[in-house]
C-alpha cells in the first residue's frame, strides 16, 4: 500500500498543522480517513496557558502537556478536568468494606476537586478493558497487575490486605487516573467522569450506552466508533485474521515502530528489572544491618562511662540515622523507579498490542481486496458462460426456426416411398433431439472434473441427480456473485478507511507516548539523583553530631595524667593508636 496521510488528532501545533495541510503527500485511497465519533474531542489550545510547575514523577501521572480548552462540557468533572488548572487526582485511602457484596474487599477511596468516590480494584480493571474496546487505537495507561499466585501462596488470606501491596496499588491507580485525565482524548471520556463523580454506581454504567453497544468482535466495528451500528451489515462481511498472518504490503513505519518496542521491553524487563531489583534487596539488607548495629552499640554505651559512653552512644545514633535515611531511600526508590519501570514495561506489551490491532486491520483489507479480486473474477467467468449460452440458444433458435420453415415446404411434396416414410420420423426425431437441453440426471459415465475436492465433487454429484434448470442456476449465481461483489466494495471501502484512520492515530498516540516517555525517564533520573543526594546529606549531618562527641574521647585514657605531657604529638592531626598499647 502507498503511504498514509498523517492525520495528528493530539497535535495542537498550529504551524505544524499548516505544515502538513499544505503536504503534497496524499493517500491513494477513496476518500480521507473517518473523523472521530465525538466532535468535542476535536480541541484546540487555550488563548493563554497558565504558568505552573509540574509535578514530581509519578503523581503527574505523564508528560504535562499544555492545557487544553473547552468550551462545551458534559459534567462537572469534564469542567473541572479542563478548567486550565493543574488538577492532580488523588486517591487518598483504602479501606476494607462490604457493601453492596456478601465477602468484604478494599475500596478506593478517588478525591477529585470536590468529587469522591469509591471503587473496588475490579471496577478499575473493567473501566480500563471497556476504554481498550471504545478506543482501540489509543494507548490505555495499565494498572498494577494482580497478585501472583505465589503472593497468595506465601500470605494466603492476607495477601489482599497486605499494607505494602495496598499503598502500592494506591500509588499507580493514581498514576492510571491522572494519566488518563491528562490525555488529550481520553479525558473528555465521559465513562471516565462518571467514574470519578461516584453518584452512578458502576454496575449501571456498564449496562448502559456506549458500553452496552460495544460489539463482541471489535475487528469488525469501526476503529473511530466502535459502538456505530450503521454499517454492521457491511463489517459483518469482513474477515477476523490473526494477529500471526502475514502482510503481503506492510508499512515500513510499523514495522520498525515494533522492532523498538520489543528491544525497549527487552531492556526493561531484562537487565534494567534485574538490576534495579538486585540493587534493592542490597540496599534493604544494608538498612537492616545499620539497625542491628545501631541497636547494639546503643546497648554497650550503657556499660561505659564518660565520655566513651557518649561517644559511643552518639555513633550508635549515627548509625540509626543511617538505617532510617536508606529506609527512606528505598522508599524512594521503589515509588520513584521500580513501580515506572514495571509500569513502562506494562507500557512495551500494550504497545504490542496495539500494533497487532493495527496489524491486523492491514490484514483484513488485504484479505477482503483479494476476496473481492477473487468474486470479481468468478463473475467474469459465469457472465462468459452466460454469453456462450446465449450464443448458442440463439444459433439452436435461428436453425429450429429454418428446420421447421423446410418442414412446411415438404408439406407439398410428393410423399416418398415406404422406406422414405420410415426414415423421415427418425430424422426428424434425431433433429428435434438436438434443441432439446440435456437430461440432468445421472450419468453413470460422467468423471470429476479435476482439481475437485470432496464437497464439490458431491455438490456436482447432487446437482446432476436433481431436477435443476442449469440455466436459472448460473443466472441465480450471477446474481448472488453481484450481490456478494457489493457487499465486498462497501466492506473494501471501510476496512480502508479504519486502516488509513487507525495508522494515522496509532501513529499521533505513539508519538505523544514517545515524549511522554522522555519527560518521565528524565524525571525518574532526577528524582532518583535528589534521593541519593538527600541520603547522602543526611549522613554527613549525623556523623558530623557524632564526630563531635568522639573528638572529646582522650588521646590516651588509659595514661596518668602527668604523663600526657611526655606523650608524643599526633602524626598529621591524627592519634597515634599503637601508643596507647605500647606507651607506658
Amino acid at each position: 500500500m502507498e503511504p498514509f496521510e498523517e492525520e495528528n488528532p493530539f497535535d495542537n501545533d498550529t504551524e505544524r498543522v499548516h505544515s502538513e495541510t499544505s503536504s503534497s503527500s496524499q493517500v491513494n485511497l477513496s476518500e480521507p480517513a473517518s473523523p472521530p465519533s465525538d466532535p468535542s474531542r476535536v480541541l484546540t489550545s487555550p488563548p493563554t496557558s497558565p504558568s505552573t510547575s509540574r509535578p514530581t514523577f509519578p503523581s503527574s501521572g505523564s508528560h504535562r502537556l499544555p492545557q487544553v480548552y473547552k468550551n462545551d462540557y458534559c459534567c462537572n468533572r469534564d469542567q473541572w478536568l479542563h478548567s486550565g488548572e493543574d488538577v492532580e487526582i488523588l486517591i487518598t485511602d483504602a479501606q476494607k468494606t462490604s457493601v453492596n457484596s456478601t465477602s468484604p474487599y478494599i475500596a478506593y477511596i478517588i478525591q477529585s476537586g470536590g468529587a469522591q468516590a469509591y471503587h473496588r480494584y475490579s471496577e478499575f480493571e473493567s473501566l480500563r478493558s471497556n476504554l481498550v474496546k471504545l478506543y482501540p487505537t489509543l494507548i490505555i495507561p495499565p494498572i498494577p497487575s494482580k497478585q501472583t499466585i505465589g503472593d497468595y501462596a506465601v500470605k494466603q488470606a492476607k495477601a489482599k490486605e497486605d499494607a505494602a501491596m495496598i499503598a502500592r496499588r494506591k500509588r499507580m491507580l493514581q498514576t492510571f487516573l491522572n494519566r488518563i485525565g491528562r490525555h488529550p482524548i481520553l479525558s473528555n471520556e465521559h465513562i471516565f467522569h462518571r467514574f470519578l463523580d461516584g453518584e452512578v454506581s458502576w454496575t449501571e454504567v456498564l449496562h448502559s450506552p456506549p458500553i452496552s453497544l460495544l460489539p463482541k468482535n471489535i475487528l469488525k466495528a469501526p476503529s473511530h466508533n466502535p459502538t456505530d451500528t450503521t454499517t454492521a451489515i457491511a463489517y459483518a462481511a469482513l474477515p477476523s485474521p490473526s494477529a500471526t498472518q502475514h502482510l503481503r504490503r506492510p508499512d515500513q513505519r510499523f514495522l520498525d515502530s515494533e522492532i523498538f518496542t520489543n528491544k525497549f521491553a527487552a531492556h526493561l524487563s531484562g537487565p534494567m528489572e534485574k538490576v534495579t531489583r538486585r540493587s534493592m534487596k542490597r540496599w534493604s539488607d544494608y538498612a537492616q544491618d545499620h539497625a542491628e548495629l545501631g541497636a547494639v552499640l546503643n546497648g554497650f554505651s550503657l556499660n561505659e562511662s564518660a565520655p566513651l559512653s557518649t561517644a559511643i552512644e552518639r555513633t550508635g545514633q549515627a548509625v540509626d540515622a543511617t538505617y532510617m535515611s536508606t529506609t527512606r531511600l528505598l522508599q524512594e526508590l521503589e515509588q520513584n523507579w521500580a513501580e515506572p519501570l514495571n509500569e513502562y514495561s506494562q507500557f512495551a506489551s500494550i504497545i504490542r498490542k496495539l500494533l497487532a490491532y493495527r496489524h491486523q486491520k492491514h490484514v483484513q483489507y488485504e484479505m477482503t481486496q483479494e476476496s473481492l479480486d477473487s468474486k470479481r473474477e468468478q463473475l467474469g467467468e459465469l457472465e462468459k458462460s452466460e454469453r456462450e449460452a446465449r450464443r448458442l440458444e440463439e444459433a439452436l433458435g435461428r436453425g429450429r426456426g429454418e428446420s421447421l420453415g423446410g418442414s412446411q415446404i415438404n408439406e407439398n411434396t410428393p410423399r416418398p416411398s415406404e422406406e422414405g416414410e420410415s426414415e423421415e420420423p427418425e430424422r426428424l426425431t434425431e433433429e428435434q433431439s438436438a434443441y432439446l437441453p440435456p437430461h440432468p440426471g445421472p450419468n453413470p459415465v460422467r468423471r470429476r472434473a479435476p482439481g475437485m475436492g470432496l464437497l464439490s465433487a458431491l455438490s456436482y454429484t447432487l446437482h446432476g441427480m436433481m431436477d435443476v434448470d442449469p440455466e436459472t442456476a448460473r443466472r441465480n449465481s450471477i446474481s448472488k456473485t453481484r450481490e456478494t461483489i457489493s457487499q465486498l466494495e462497501d466492506a473494501l471501502h471501510l476496512s480502508a478507511q479504519d486502516l488509513k484512520y487507525s495508522s494515522s492515530t496509532i501513529q499521533a498516540d505513539l508519538d505523544r507516548f514517545q515524549r511522554q516517555k522522555v519527560a518521565d525517564l528524565r524525571e525518574m533520573a532526577i528524582t532518583m539523583a535528589r534521593s541519593h543526594r538527600d541520603w547522602c546529606k543526611k549522613n554527613l549531618e549525623a556523623w558530623e553530631e557524632a564526630k563531635k562527641d568522639i573528638a572529646k574521647i582522650p588521646n590516651h585514657p588509659n595514661r596518668l595524667p602527668g604523663d600526657a605531657e611526655q606523650s608524643s604529638p599526633a602524626v598529621n592531626g591524627r592519634r597515634d593508636s599503637s601508643a596507647t598499647v605500647n606507651g607506658r
